[in-house]
């Protein structure tokens, strides 16, 4: 004989999964996702799918590209104490930033929240620095899917997954392999700190220090060590399309795990090489910290860490100072950090 449904039986909730609560984040964060729309996207969530019309952006014969990435253990500082406001603008930061990479304009960015017990607060705060992620780069936040699945995650734990597409018209992506040269300059453009990348050693170090989230950075006077280490990855977008559309650019490359050594090389030729003055810029004070408690070799610190510069663009040595120029008129900080020789 079948049991009959009755208040003894058991429902999705008691599973530990509340359709209300979804409900609940979706209206929440609706207001933030509409603030992103864009020319070619709605941003209005609800849809199965999201739609971009290339033609209402302006683009007559555009190639697209998708990135998808995350943000890593930087969410456990995030969660550990309570400041979950910026991690989402890490999230689009680390996907946009690799389309620029390859002189894309971000269009549309989708995000993936899976937690063991939703809390739609929460959630809605992660939600906020995403939208505010994709207003830094000028995508419009067409959707996004949540998971929640008890058991999965341990008490207060979730994680993060970014999916962005951008374009370009055809014939513009970088790099450009055939127009580099030996002597060509490498331009680096400033980050804010370690962005996105190495915070499983950063945490390590953190513990090693015996400090608390809230203590005060010894690197960042008036803010806490949580406040200070989860500065968002800055979002490139913006300052770099004047420069892309200058065709001024021959490559790029988006600086993370790996660093400055690991990452220039993908954006070269074989027969070409990066050659770097390491003292051409100031490093953030973070790095400093991290290496002296950490007792962090160099070689580990340049492998690992992005040491002050989040983007690099290989450009015609004769351009770099309009370059330099260009990106400072954008709001950044900009250096020449080494150039090309033959490998």
């Amino acid at each position: 004989m079948t049991k009959s449904k009755g208040a003894t039986g058991l429902t999705y909730r008691d599973s530990g999964v509340d359709i209300d609560e979804g409900e609940r984040l979706v209206e929440l964060i609706k207001p933030a996702a509409k603030s992103t729309a864009r020319p070619g996207a709605e941003a209005a969530l609800g849809g199965f799918a999201a739609v971009f019309d290339p033609k209402a952006a302006g683009f007559k014969d555009p190639i697209f590209l998708a990135t998808t990435d995350g943000v890593g253990t930087k969410l456990k500082i995030a969660i550990e104490s309570g400041r979950h406001e910026t991690v989402g603008i890490d999230l689009v930061a680390m996907c946009v930033n690799d389309l620029s990479a390859q002189g894309a304009e971000p269009l549309m960015f989708l995000d993936y929240y899976a937690t063991g017990k939703l809390n739609a607060e929460e959630a809605a705060r992660v939600v906020a620095g995403i939208a505010e992620g994709c207003r830094q780069a000028g995508a419009a936040l067409a959707g996004g899917e949540t998971a929640e699945m008890p058991g999965m995650y341990a008490k207060g734990d979730y994680d993060l997954a970014g999916f962005a597409i951008g374009a370009a018209e055809r014939g513009t992506l970088l790099p450009r392999v055939d127009e580099m040269r030996a002597g060509d300059a490498i331009v680096g453009i400033a980050s804010s700190g370690p962005h996105s990348n190495g915070y499983s050693l950063v945490r390590k170090i953190v513990e090693v220090s015996g400090l608390g989230w809230e203590a005060p950075a010894p690197f960042a006077p008036g803010k806490s060590l949580a406040e200070a280490l989860l500065a968002p990855t800055r979002i490139y977008a913006r300052a770099l399309k004047p420069v892309f559309d200058a065709k001024l650019a021959k490559g790029a490359a988006h600086v993370t795990g790996g660093g400055l050594v690991e990452n220039t090389p993908r954006a070269l030729p074989n027969a070409l090489a990066g050659e770097f003055d390491w003292s051409a810029w100031t490093r953030p004070a973070v790095f400093q910290w991290l290496q002296e408690v950490g007792g962090v070799p160099e070689d580990d610190m340049r492998r690992t860490f992005n040491l002050g510069i989040g983007m690099v663009l290989i450009v015609d040595a004769n351009a770099a100072g309009d370059v330099i120029t260009t990106l400072e008129a954008g709001g950044e900080r900009a250096f020449m950090v080494g150039l090309l020789r033959n490998a």
